[in-house]
């Protein structure tokens, strides 16, 4: 089942819940774009290859062509988060429920925004949903176990296979150039380091992309009174969805650049070229598996091993204790903030 432009524009002009739906959903779309686009862009701006602007033009034209070739080729990331949580049953309370979900995830990333936290938008968004939809059945009879274990298992590969990868990256590409002139390679990096940033945005997409595109249709399909475990993502839906994204980045993704490609570890070029590397390998893995991974974590993870492979002391603990709090806060906290959301909201409405 899919939706086109013309329906979806008739139908947001005359239905007001629809519209609120699809606010609000742009709405995360947005703040992802402020916390976890950064990401991607944040090695290569902080080794200086490119000036924040470019790679902020960059990062939204390799996002979007990571939604499109990724969803073309395999949406099953997509696929994972529409069916991960259970919205049936009464049509106008499930849009309720899932409109607060969102509001929820717009409120606790923009919290961690404002501190400079990287938190994972990825995480808030399964947290959100499955806080309101266990809000919705007053059980976790809402809650897709075999759908949701994808979470956990995207926790252990982003972060092993993420400091590892990049640990191992790192030591390949000094053994190789080992014996090199410094002057020649760092020049060379900086270069490649513009494809690692590249790399990174269209995996980006691949990721993200494809899980704000399913809540974006989850929402049309509720408000339509529909309910169906098969469909196809539009391509004005993509461009939409890239589009919003960058314009977040373009707002706010300064402060999560600085916290991720400066605070945490010091990187030389040939460093940031491994960590984009190492992370995009990772994201590439997740996205073909269908697995639901947090670009946050898998590229904070990736930079960690990076900074270990010189010595554990080149990495500011500090930053990366930050950064842990937040994800371990995320499930439980942005959980209990989307069930209270959606409580009232149904309440309210």
């Amino acid at each position: 089942m899919t939706i086109t432009l013309m329906d979806f524009l008739s139908q947001v002009f005359t239905n007001p819940m629809l519209a609120v739906t699809v606010l609000l959903t742009l709405g995360v779309i947005l703040v992802n774009g402020w916390t976890d686009a950064p990401n991607a862009i944040a090695t290569c701006v902080s080794t200086r290859s490119m000036r924040a602007s470019s790679a902020i033009i960059m990062a939204a034209v390799f996002n979007f062509l990571g939604v499109l070739v990724m969803t073309i080729l395999n949406a099953k990331v997509a696929a994972t988060i529409y069916n991960m949580v259970d919205f049936g049953g009464n049509t106008h309370d499930a849009t309720v429920a899932l409109c607060a979900a969102l509001f929820a995830i717009v409120v606790w990333a923009t919290a961690a925004w404002a501190f400079g936290i990287p938190t994972s938008e990825s995480h808030a968004l399964i947290a959100g949903l499955s806080g309101a939809a266990v809000a919705l059945h007053s059980s976790f009879s809402g809650i897709n176990p075999q759908e949701w274990i994808k979470v956990i298992y995207g926790l252990g590969l982003s972060t092993v296979l993420g400091f590892g990868s990049g640990y191992l990256a790192t030591k390949l590409t000094e053994t190789c150039c080992r014996g090199m002139n410094r002057q020649k390679t760092t020049g060379f990096f900086k270069k490649a380091q513009i494809c690692g940033g590249a790399g990174m945005a269209f995996m980006h997409g691949a990721q993200d992309g494809q899980k704000f595109m399913g809540v974006f249709l989850l929402g049309i399909f509720l408000v339509n009174g529909q309910n169906t475990t098969e469909f196809s993502v539009p391509i004005w839906l993509m461009v939409l969805c890239s589009v919003v994204m960058a314009l977040g980045t373009s707002i706010g993704g300064y402060r999560i650049i600085k916290s991720v490609g400066m605070d945490m570890v010091k990187l030389q070029p040939y460093q940031g070229f491994s960590a984009d590397i190492a992370a995009s390998f990772c994201l590439l893995l997740s996205s073909l598996t269908g697995i639901p991974v947090s670009t946050t974590h898998t590229k904070t993870t990736a930079i960690m091993g990076v900074g270990a492979s010189r010595r554990l002391s080149a990495v500011n603990w500090r930053v990366v204790g930050e950064m842990a709090l937040a994800w371990v806060l995320t499930f439980p906290g942005c959980g209990l903030l989307g069930f209270v959301m959606a409580k009232l909201f149904m309440w309210i409405f």
